[in-house]
């Protein structure tokens, strides 16, 4: 576990929300809508990480079954032709 750098306080309000410092906010680009995550340690420890917002996990994310790929393959061009196969079947199904 990291030591603290800086030591802060702040009282909690009636219901029991806290405002986080500007300069630890954009230290850890937290905006209005960032998702925290607590968690209770050992000692009354309380920890509070934020959670990477959809884009950024989905960036990270990106290209990650690529190595589970047959070489030449488009799973998006396959998942395209089945649905369009799907609709066609579901056109041929319709009464006229």
């Amino acid at each position: 576990m990291a030591l603290l750098t800086e030591l802060c306080s702040q009282a909690s309000t009636e219901s029991n929300q806290v405002s986080i410092p500007p300069d630890i906010a954009r230290e850890f680009d937290i905006h209005p809508g960032t998702e925290l995550e607590w968690a209770k340690g050992d000692e009354g420890l309380i920890t509070i990480k934020p959670l990477l917002r959809r884009g950024e996990l989905a960036r990270q994310l990106l290209g990650a079954g690529r190595r589970w790929l047959r070489a030449g393959a488009d799973p998006i061009g396959d998942l395209i032709r089945v649905r369009e196969q799907d609709d066609q079947l579901d056109q041929a199904d319709e009464p006229p």
